[in-house]
């Protein structure tokens, strides 16, 4: 194999999936074996295409249904081995974001898709959407066991076909935590942190009630809410949202207890924020969230977490069924988070689990792990192509 094609969203684009394309790249890049080319063709709306200046990067426009089609024949005439998409519903122009169908249906080239959201019970038009990439791919890629699962159950998909992958992460830096407590002058306070684009999906009034339960038991904590509000969000009712967490905050008498850092952030300060937390909580409300990329990092960076059990959650931490809290129970979030924040050695043996855990999701792995799955992917063109 000598050249793998990227498609989806991409840096400097303010979107999870583009920094996840991105940072899979880098780790191909650099995993061993790997002497090849790469390029990536980064989908956009039309009000942001501006011309990349790397050769290696193509832009798509998003809601351009045509070119879709352009870009498959394209890559069916270039040399590249593997076609490596990023899917996720949104990123791709039209309902339920179908026009990557046009792109699917024509490509000749071994591809393989990773699905960033998967549906226990996926409805229209979200079904038949992927079912379709399910059955023009070579090899499907997920990030949860469960979501294997629900690929075969509700598409027939062939389990053989699927592969789990670990969300990659990065990897724990001498100082970092240390250095970044001093510049938020978090030196002294034990900090409780969440992160994500604010809407009303996160659940993170649930930390908010119990917050006082943990005051009582640990003076000095901290929660910091860690990014500005949903794009989309803003658009239908400002800063509504935040604006409510502000007032219960005041009226718990929590308003010294919570810091909310309004702005969006890039990924070597959210890696810096995630590792001066004394503890990662994501209590959303929703089970069927099938990836979450910050609790994924927080565990690679070996911090101690506190969850409600989601579908990536409990995937992730199953073996550890204290840190899989229902949303509905205040007092037990109270109880644990008090817990981690005020016992040492507690707080300590979290970090040594989820420093394990977190060992084989680092980058460095995850793309060696890839670059032996293409590399068997373009092995396998002859049986591909006779297949398609």
């Amino acid at each position: 194999m000598n050249r793998i094609a990227y498609i989806g969203t991409y840096v400097p684009q303010k979107c999870g999936i583009a920094t996840y394309t991105h940072h899979l790249r880098q780790s191909v890049n650099g995993a061993r074996g790997w002497k090849g080319q790469d390029e990536v063709y980064a989908v956009k709306p039309a009000f942001s295409l501006l011309g990349d200046t790397d050769p290696m990067i193509h832009e798509v426009e998003k809601e351009d249904r045509k070119a879709y089609r352009k870009l498959a024949e394209r890559l069916n005439r270039s040399d590249v081995s593997v076609v490596s998409l990023q899917h996720e519903f949104g990123i791709f122009g039209g309902e339920a974001g179908e026009y990557v169908l046009d792109l699917v249906d024509h490509l000749d080239k071994p591809l393989a898709v990773t699905f960033h959201t998967v549906f226990e019970h996926p409805e229209e038009p979200y079904l038949s959407i992927q079912k379709r990439i399910a059955q023009r791919s070579d090899l499907i890629l997920v990030m949860n066991r469960l979501a294997a699962g629900y690929l075969h159950r509700s598409m027939g998909v062939p389990m053989d076909k699927i592969r789990c992958v670990p969300h990659g992460t990065p990897e724990p830096a001498a100082g970092l935590r240390e250095r970044t407590r001093q510049s938020m002058g978090w030196d002294g306070r034990k900090v409780m942190m969440s992160f994500g684009l604010l809407s009303r999906g996160k659940g993170f009034e649930l930390i908010l009630r119990a917050l006082p339960g943990v005051v009582r038991k640990v003076p000095n904590a901290l929660y910091a809410i860690v990014g500005q509000t949903h794009p989309e969000v803003r658009k239908w009712e400002g800063e509504a949202y935040r604006q409510e967490l502000e007032l219960l905050a005041r009226e718990l008498g929590m308003d010294g207890h919570v810091v909310m850092i309004d702005r969006f952030v890039e990924e070597n300060e959210l890696a810096g924020l995630l590792s001066a937390a004394d503890l990662y909580v994501t209590p959303y409300p929703g089970m069927q969230q099938i990836t979450s990329g910050t609790l994924a990092y927080a565990v690679g960076l070996g911090r101690p977490v506190l969850t409600t059990p989601y579908a990536y959650a409990k995937d992730l931490l199953g073996d550890y069924p204290e840190l899989l809290i229902p949303f509905d129970d205040t007092q037990g979030w109270s109880e644990q988070m008090g817990a981690i924040l005020s016992e040492e050695e507690t707080a300590k043996r979290w970090e040594r689990e989820m420093g394990r855990i977190g060992a084989d999701m680092h980058w460095s792995k995850v793309g060696q792990l890839h670059l032996e799955l293409f590399n068997g992917l373009a092995a396998s063109v002859p049986e591909i192509m006779k297949a398609n």
